[in-house]
């Protein structure tokens, strides 16, 4: 470049260096993961948007799911958009990018450095040096820090599994909630029904003078609390959709629904095989053993600590041709360079060893607390399954048949003036409470037969290992006859 100094070419050359560099860091960003774009977007509306009511943030109402529908088919849509497992489904993910990452060499680095004031040596003025260095870590480091970040993903692997149970444990004890609510209302109104009845029979001596409208304003009054615990259930009804809802990740308007009639249940009758499949398969101990590992391995990545790094680097400096002595050959100059780090502080590093040692040592205790508390778990839950399965059992094939038998043979009673009619709409109540106990106990077995697969780790299967006798619908009463004298 005529008419311009050497000096000048060498400041513009660096000039542009830096800008180039500076554009590389400042390219467009490529999104790798779709779902990232709709969450930066959503975050971008939810920052822009004006203040007020914003219907959008209300997760819509699913009509393909409303109506009754099995355990099974809504555990499917949990697993698939329940917002907690799919967050521990991008935690693992996140993990196990993180592996390549510090598996990987850190970036090398160079610097350009220019003297306003040449070195004037012998073979020339010194203007320009660009050096470059590349760290490289002690043999070992890098697998051992990668082998620590995929310890880690398994444990992730652990929570995401164990939190996928966890959902299934809730979303069955949520349906089966569901299923109760339902039910007790069919019988409160069933029962409410059989009330009417009554009332009818009372009202029939009272006009033929078999009694006093004492009668007759009793039942009213009865069929008009049951009408109120009717409206209670009907809250509850709702409440239970709403959590139900929250767990599948739909509308709490969601008109949702569980199945008029379930199938047998299972117990198992062996807890000595329940808690050995709950020591192996559960996956928080998995995630506890893999914390162990994990921590062992950063045992060894703090010991290789005492080896030094070593960095390696080039200086290559332009000489320029002309220069004190008049022999200058202007011939450019290259310089090689090893250095390393000096990990003389070995208090330091000591006490990060030890550090490390005692949380690998905490972990392998925690895990041991909680395979105990998995044994006790285990084993309460067992016990309050078996002791749900054999009152239930007492409900169907003894308490309700003959608080149905009591009510038939007092209302029979009743009409010919034998029993008072107080004595009658307590057999009523009781059987009323027969009923809702007895869908209680159904409800409450699957609830603790949910909690104990989910300590256990796996599914426990679909029967019972003894038969109970058939539901209440073939069991129903008969309904007060009409008197005589109607």
């Amino acid at each position: 470049m005529p008419g311009v100094s050497i000096m000048t070419q060498r400041l513009a050359l660096c000039l542009i260096t830096l800008v180039l560099t500076g554009t590389a860091c400042r390219m467009p960003k490529r999104v790798h993961d779709t779902e990232f774009a709709a969450v930066a977007s959503a975050v971008r509306h939810a920052y822009c948007q004006p203040a007020g009511i914003d219907r959008e943030v209300v997760t819509p109402t699913s009509l393909a799911w409303e109506g009754p529908h099995s355990v099974d088919e809504y555990i499917q849509v949990a697993l698939e958009q329940n917002p907690e497992v799919q967050a521990a489904r991008k935690n693992v993910e996140a993990q196990a990018l993180q592996v390549p990452v510090v598996a990987s060499l850190q970036d090398p680095t160079w610097n350009v450095t220019v003297q306003p004031s040449p070195v004037e040596t012998a073979a020339g003025k010194q203007e320009v040096m660009l050096a470059a260095s590349q760290k490289l870590p002690w043999y070992g480091k890098l697998d051992a820090r990668a082998c620590v970040a995929e310890a880690q993903t398994n444990v992730l692997r652990a929570h995401l599994a164990a939190k996928e149970l966890d959902v299934i444990a809730n979303v069955k004890h949520a349906y089966y909630e569901l299923y109760f609510v339902q039910q007790a209302i069919v019988v409160t109104e069933e029962e409410q029904e059989l009330l009417g009845d009554i009332r009818d029979v009372a009202t029939t001596r009272y006009k033929t003078g078999g009694t006093s409208q004492q009668d007759v304003l009793r039942a009213e009054l009865e069929i008009s609390t049951t009408e109120n615990e009717l409206t209670n259930l009907r809250q509850q009804l709702d409440v239970a959709r709403a959590r139900l809802g929250r767990l599948l990740h739909i509308g709490p308007q969601s008109r949702l629904a569980a199945l008029d009639t379930l199938p047998p249940e299972n117990v198992p009758a062996d807890l000595d095989f329940l808690q050995a499949q709950a020591v192996q398969a559960r996956p928080e101990l998995h995630a506890k053993l893999a914390e162990v590992h994990r921590d062992r391995l950063a045992v060894d990545v703090a010991n290789l600590e005492y080896k030094p790094d070593v960095t390696l680097g080039a200086t290559w400096i332009e000489v320029a041709g002309a220069g004190l002595s008049p022999v200058a050959s202007g011939s450019d100059a290259v310089l090689l360079s090893v250095g390393s780090n000096l990990p003389i502080y070995r208090h330091r590093i000591d006490a990060a060893v030890r550090s490390a040692e005692a949380k690998a040592v905490a972990s392998a205790r925690a895990y041991d607390s909680l395979r105990d508390n998995t044994l006790e778990e285990v084993t309460s839950l067992f016990a309050k399954a078996r002791s749900q399965r054999e009152m239930l059992g007492l409900f169907r094939e003894d308490i309700l048949p003959k608080a149905r038998q009591t009510l038939e043979v007092s209302s029979q009673a009743y009409i010919v003036g034998k029993v008072d009619f107080l004595q009658l709409i307590d057999n009523w109540k009781q059987l009323l409470r027969s009923e809702l106990s007895r869908l209680r106990l159904e409800s409450n077995l699957r609830q603790t037969m949910a909690e104990l697969e989910n300590v256990v780790g796996t599914m426990l299967g679909t029967e019972f290992d003894q038969e109970l006798p058939a539901p209440h619908d073939e069991l129903s009463p008969r309904t007060p006859e009409s008197s005589p004298e109607e």
